[in-house]
């Protein structure tokens, strides 16, 4: 089992492929604040809402230099017809081989009626300026989340 990461980490080593045909870097974290959260699929219900609740809100995000990312396991592919179908306004990066979202420590068992998988747990990391990690929201719950977030930003 990874350490999971924790406040006050510096952000763990990785480069990650964006919906937009770039990548995403860990060394490039830097000058901004980054906002990576973590989702468990594309087109399910609570992961359209989250997606969409960031994308309403990104005018807001760039006012306070902070860019958003989410992170699945779905492909840049299956991510690009998601951006298209729900109009997004965000980058997706696509961790099929899962070692990002292990180094996080979001990679973990979970149990649905009495059966046990490995999944993501809908997680979301505040990174600052200097690559470290500033806040870590956990078991996410989508409902005002992306609100939570943006009162953290302007408290931090």
């Amino acid at each position: 089992m990874k350490k999971k990461c924790k406040i006050g980490d510096k952000v763990p080593k990785f480069k990650i492929p964006l919906s937009d045909g770039s990548s995403l870097d860990s060394k490039d974290i830097k000058d901004k604040k980054y906002i990576l959260y973590f989702y468990p699929k594309d087109n399910t219900p609570g992961c359209t809402t989250e997606a969409k609740d960031f994308s309403n809100k990104i005018k807001q995000f760039k006012k306070l230099n902070t860019e958003i990312i989410g992170v699945s396991k779905d492909s840049i592919e299956t991510h690009n017809k998601f951006i298209d179908k729900q109009e997004l306004k965000i980058l997706l990066a696509s961790d099929e081989s899962g070692k990002v979202l292990e180094k996080f420590g979001v990679w973990v068992e979970k149990n649905m009626y009495g059966r046990k998988y490995m999944g993501i747990q809908r997680s979301t990391f505040l990174i600052n300026e200097k690559s470290k990690i500033e806040y870590i929201w956990e078991k996410v719950k989508v409902k005002g989340h992306v609100e939570d977030i943006i009162n953290k930003i302007k408290s931090s």
